[in-house]
C-alpha cells in the first residue's frame, strides 16, 4: 500500500518528505534562519544564503552543519 505524502494546508503543494514540508513552511511562515554576516539579509534556506553569499565574495559560504 502506498503511504500519504505530506501536503502543505496554506497553498496545497505536495512533499516526498515531513522535513521538506517543515522546510516550506518557513516561507508561509516568514521564519528565515539564515543571515548573511556581511549585510544582514535573511534566507528561509541555506542554499539561498550560500548563492547570496556569492554576490559579496564571488565565492560559495564555507558551512558547517
Amino acid at each position: 500500500f502506498s503511504k500519504a505524502k505530506p501536503v502543505c494546508n496554506t497553498c496545497g503543494k505536495v512533499f516526498s518528505e515531513a522535513s521538506s514540508l517543515r522546510r516550506h513552511m518557513r516561507i508561509h511562515k516568514g521564519v528565515k534562519p539564515y543571515v548573511c554576516q556581511l549585510c544582514g539579509k535573511a534566507f528561509t534556506q541555506c542554499n539561498q544564503l550560500k548563492t547570496h553569499v556569492r554576490t559579496h565574495t564571488g565565492k560559495p559560504l564555507a558551512m558547517s552543519h
